[in-house]
């Protein structure tokens, strides 16, 4: 995660985001290897995930960038380290598998950010992702850049999220030393489990940290019932755009 773009708090994720790692217990089902493989949890986040590859008997080091939720994924029993996802600091060849959830888009750096898990990878190690893909909350990012733009602000610059195509991202994979072995593109409509604000609250304070404090109540007023129309339903419940981007990659080379 990209604490440059945003401050995390285990808590408030646990509170407004905890469909990410509910979702992300079907990409485990990726990673083909045998346990006791050596994994990488790169943006363990809280460690829920992380708990789930223990279980399944892998030896696991989860990374994040986000202090609080290091701190977070320990209190779990996680064996977790504060990491900058551009810059892992692993001699090469230390895992098995990478494996990452939610996590990539924060990546702002790609061919970075692919070079030091290929690099951190053995040859034949696999790396399983899912992360926003392009289109991923299409309606809530031109709700939150058009809001800025109109207060003279250029909002399309506070985007913090890099959502690739799949044609794109798999270049992307092959130049870094990986065949990519499935990737998937595919809409999943997202039910919130509160008010978009509080998702909004969650990922999104590189929009609202670009408004002095005391415009921030309106602005987000203002995103909030552009979006409703599409994104809320008559009893309330909100349901987000995601689009994913899903992968299983090997490192290529003896």
């Amino acid at each position: 995660m990209n604490t440059s773009a945003q401050t995390w708090n285990a808590d408030d994720y646990a509170a407004h985001a905890h469909f990410v790692p509910a979702f992300g217990k079907s990409v485990l089902d990726m990673l083909t290897l045998p346990a006791p493989a050596r994994v990488l949890d790169l943006g363990c986040g809280d460690g829920a995930l992380t708990c789930e590859l223990i279980a399944r008997g892998y030896q696991v080091l989860g990374v994040d960038a986000s202090p609080d939720m290091v701190r977070a994924a320990r209190e779990r029993g996680v064996s977790a380290a504060v990491v900058d996802g551009h810059a892992l600091p692993y001699p090469a060849g230390s895992f098995d598998a990478v494996f990452s959830n939610a996590t990539l888009h924060w990546l702002t750096r790609p061919d970075v950010a692919l070079a030091g898990v290929a690099h951190v990878l053995r040859p034949g190690g696999q790396f399983v992702a899912e992360f926003g893909g392009a289109g991923n909350v299409r309606r809530v990012v031109a709700a939150l850049v058009a809001g800025l733009s109109a207060r003279g602000i250029a909002g399309a610059e506070c985007i913090p999220w890099y959502f690739p195509s799949v044609g794109e991202y798999a270049q992307k994979l092959e130049r870094a030393g990986f065949r990519v072995d499935v990737m998937a593109h595919f809409d999943r409509p997202t039910p919130l489990p509160g008010d978009v604000l509080g998702w909004i609250a969650t990922f999104g304070e590189s929009f609202t940290r670009a408004l002095p404090a005391q415009a921030r109540a309106e602005y987000l007023q203002e995103v909030r019932a552009r979006l409703a129309p599409e994104l809320c339903d008559t009893d309330g419940r909100w349901a987000l755009d995601y689009v994913r981007l899903r992968f299983r990659a090997t490192k290529t080379g003896s």
